[in-house]
């Protein structure tokens, strides 16, 4: 298993970024692995919502896990599963949660550095040693952190930058394997984190935040679509119905 763990962690190369365009259950795994995919990721708010459950851990971990089996049962390529805040409220119990999914079969996890249903991020020590309990099981974890969640690109400021940075540092060393940065919307600080962050670095892909090869050639080292192909599927569900509806 270690060297499954090593060879996704080795997916991540800054200007040559692992694209991940994020699934909810078996059925879209198979269809974005047929379509090319070098590894699988779900989306935390995907999978909740394709089982009528809300984002935030909401979804029981039962559930995550068997969903997890039942996406490891039609592929063989690298998943890695989006947990949230870990699924615990101390170290030991996201350490207990993050375990069984490696055992299954997961080679990574994403982590966030906030609790569910809180805006205001953990303090960097407690943020740490919680993504630490993670890494110790020896999975990949993709340390995210919302330090630009909710912010206006006009307001962004180096501050900003060094606040990520200095998460970015204390994560590296807790362990983890990646720096996820979701919601920027501003080549010059993607550089700027880039440069400066001592783990690869993932962004999230939305209209308008460039193209994969700008992406790359800013320095990002993973690409994730988060919960939009989802949203995109069920738009396109949605409307078809209509359409077969509206014809009486």
């Amino acid at each position: 298993m270690s060297n499954k763990v090593d060879q996704f962690r080795a997916m991540h190369v800054p200007g040559n970024p692992l694209v991940l365009y994020n699934i909810w259950d078996a059925g879209s795994t198979k269809a974005v692995a047929e379509a090319g995919a070098q590894a699988i990721a779900t989306g935390s708010y995907g999978v909740a919502e394709a089982q009528g459950f809300h984002d935030g851990e909401t979804l029981p971990l039962e559930i995550v896990l068997e969903n997890l089996q039942r996406i490891l049962s039609v592929t063989d390529l690298p998943v890695t599963i989006d947990m949230e805040a870990g699924y615990g409220d101390t170290p030991d119990e996201v350490r207990a949660s993050v375990a069984k999914a490696f055992e299954l079969g997961a080679v990574g996890i994403n982590m966030e550095d906030r609790l569910p249903g809180e805006t205001a991020l953990l303090p960097v020590a407690d943020a740490a040693a919680r993504i630490a309990a993670a890494a110790s099981t020896g999975i990949h974890v993709n340390a995210r952190t919302d330090v630009y969640r909710g912010k206006d690109p006009a307001d962004y400021s180096q501050a900003l930058i060094d606040e990520v940075l200095e998460r970015g540092r204390a994560y590296a060393e807790a362990g983890a394997g990646s720096l996820f940065v979701p919601f920027l919307g501003d080549h010059a600080t993607i550089r700027a984190i880039c440069e400066g962050s001592p783990l690869p670095v993932n962004v999230l892909w939305a209209p308008g935040r460039g193209t994969t090869a700008e992406l790359a050639a800013l320095g990002v080292a993973r690409i994730s679509y988060g919960h939009g192909p989802w949203a995109a599927t069920m738009n396109w569900l949605k409307e078809q119905a209509q359409a077969v509806y509206a014809e009486g």
